[in-house]
């Protein structure tokens, strides 16, 4: 059986049989017991968008987890998900191949943006999480591992936010991230991790430049899984504060010299640490950014690497400002519906990185 300080990998091409297979050898269903255990899957479905372009989790890797626990007699299994705010998690069931999932194992998908809320006491912090976390008895988490365009990387803790009504996803933005996302981790428990690090996006959580790597791993801490993801993406736990900060709450533990790495082979088992990536470093000296959401951040910086690639980004000689903590604030540029006081507001909560892009590329011209 799987021990707390171990992760378990496998690489190859036929994502739901080496899910199922990690499962078997690091024996969940020894692990979780009793049949009658409601079991709730957990995957990152942050927007609608197909698992290969690196932002949601894999349906094989679902239906792998789904199809061990069917085998071992496990019947009741729920799949719950919430969007990030600005896109429908309903949508992307459908545009990702859950409905079709559910569908064909009889499992239920919950829709966290549309079910209730409650607050808990998160290890002194109150934080708002919906209800269906108390009818799970075992939490299955499947995030992927991938970049993000504020915290740098998000894998396993982060991947928690999905179970918040949409409010508190943006309130966690005004409290600056790292903390309640740490928090977050004494209310809802993770019993169990398998992480698609099959091809996601190493700057953007919500996809579009995969690095593939085909492999899916196991494990039972968050925190030593999200060292690890620093570690394959040359960054340290103190790089990602929240990793820090949760170990210090006592939810695991960032120390990979004692950590066990169980690598089961197949193709291309051999590497290992990921290629560097600074896009976001390289293009937000544009921007003035105060309590922005991921969605509205992420589609800035997707919009200022297309300028950037056309030559036009260096000859912007305003900053972007960004953020509800614009809010009541004036300037002379500014990128959602928070900066809706400044000269020129490119509207939308969040607006669409193509709108962000013709606007702001616009606005360039027009100052030559």
């Amino acid at each position: 059986m799987i021990e707390r300080n171990q992760i378990w990998k496998l690489y190859g091409t036929r994502y739901k049989d080496m899910t199922v297979q990690l499962l078997n050898e690091t024996d969940l269903a020894g692990l979780i017991g009793d049949r009658k255990t409601r079991i709730g899957i957990k995957p990152n479905l942050v927007v609608a968008s197909p698992a290969e372009f690196g932002g949601t989790t894999h349906t094989e890797v679902v239906a792998g987890i789904i199809e061990y626990l069917q085998a071992n007699k496990f019947e009741n299994i729920v799949i719950a998900e919430g969007s990030w705010v600005g896109d429908r998690t309903a949508q992307a069931y459908e545009y990702c191949g859950y409905n079709a999932l559910g569908r064909k194992y009889g499992v239920p998908l919950i829709d966290t943006q549309k079910d209730k809320w409650h607050s808990v006491d998160c290890a002194g912090m109150k934080l708002n999480i919906v209800d269906c976390v108390d009818q799970i008895d075992f939490l299955i988490n499947v995030p992927v591992l991938k970049g993000h365009c504020q915290t740098r990387m998000t894998c396993a803790l982060k991947n928690m936010k999905g179970l918040l009504p949409n409010s508190e996803k943006s309130r966690f933005h005004r409290m600056g991230l790292h903390k309640p996302i740490a928090h977050l981790q004494a209310g809802i428990r993770q019993d169990f991790i398998v992480v698609d690090h099959i091809c996601g996006d190493l700057d953007f959580e919500e996809g579009g430049n995969p690095v593939v790597r085909n492999c899916v791993m196991a494990a039972l801490d968050p925190v030593l899984v999200d060292s690890y993801a620093c570690y394959l993406m040359h960054y340290t736990p103190d790089d990602v504060p929240y990793v820090r900060m949760a170990e210090k709450l006592g939810i695991g533990s960032t120390d990979l010299s004692r950590a066990q790495i169980i690598n089961l082979g197949g193709p291309g088992s051999e590497k290992e640490e990921l290629p560097r990536e600074d896009k976001i470093l390289e293009v937000s000296y544009a921007v003035t950014e105060v309590d922005s959401c991921s969605a509205c951040y992420a589609n800035l910086v997707g919009a200022l690497w297309k300028l950037r690639e056309e030559g036009l980004l260096e000859k912007l000689k305003d900053p972007i400002g960004i953020g509800q903590g614009m809010q009541g604030k004036t300037g002379k540029l500014g990128v959602g519906k928070c900066t809706k006081d400044y000269d020129v507001c490119i509207m939308g909560c969040p607006p669409e990185e193509e709108k962000i892009y013709q606007e702001l590329r616009q606005y360039i011209l027009q100052q030559q």
